[in-house]
């Protein structure tokens, strides 16, 4: 979740009591349908409906269910994403039930504070688990969205070094200075340099030996 939010201690479900969620959607027909889908299910139980962001943070505080089942888009005011970011630090669970999946989407609404993310096309079965894991504070990601958020992890795991870079980080690793770099790759000095801070930059380095170190570990260098 997102750091920079003071959270506070969040709060574990009994099992002698059903979990209590606050619903957001500014579709009446969608929360209608939440509402007979969950209410087939003995521990869980809606104790309010949320038809806009600024809806869902005041009953939100009024009412301190354990889960909010957050949809992303709603209309005028704030989006879902700023009203996760308002409620997740209360100690709120927020789940977002979308059935929008982008990159930019995902990354917005679990920076925000989100516990889980969940499409609308799941099965009934998956939202009910994904509510009762959000309720114990355990993330539940839609396997699409845990796809895209696995795919981002291993591309952030590898810096995207151009082919000059990885030409001159080749050449730090034989212990050649600025100057023999230069000649070696028929550059100047001044270029080497400019590579070698944007080599730095990727590699979250500041030394030629923590470059190496870095590119090693990595396997950045043919």
């Amino acid at each position: 979740m997102n750091p920079a939010h003071p959270m506070s201690p969040a709060r574990s479900v009994s099992p002698a009591r059903p979990v209590r969620i606050l619903l957001c959607d500014d579709h009446l027909v969608v929360r209608a349908g939440l509402l007979a889908l969950l209410g087939s299910e003995p521990d869980i139980e809606v104790v309010g409906e949320a038809g806009s962001g600024e809806e869902a943070v005041a009953m939100a505080a009024k009412l301190t269910p354990d889960v909010v089942l957050m949809d992303l888009q709603l209309g005028t005011g704030i989006d879902g994403v700023e009203a996760t970011r308002r409620i997740a630090p209360t100690g709120v669970h927020v789940l977002v039930l979308t059935t929008y999946d982008t990159d930019a989407d995902i990354t917005r609404a679990i920076e925000a504070g989100a516990t889980g993310y969940l499409l609308k096309a799941e099965r009934p079965e998956e939202l009910f688990t994904a509510i009762r894991s959000a309720a114990q504070g355990r993330t539940t990601l839609s396997p699409p969205v845990a796809s895209r958020v696995m795919d981002r992890m291993r591309g952030a795991a590898r810096p995207a070094l151009t082919e000059r870079e990885t030409d001159i980080l080749g050449q730090l690793a034989h212990g050649l200075g600025n100057r023999e770099i230069a000649r070696a790759l028929f550059i100047s000095e001044a270029t080497v340099k400019t590579h070698l801070g944007r080599i730095y930059a990727k590699l979250g380095v500041d030394t030629r030996s923590g470059a190496v170190a870095v590119a090693k570990e990595q396997r950045l260098l043919p």
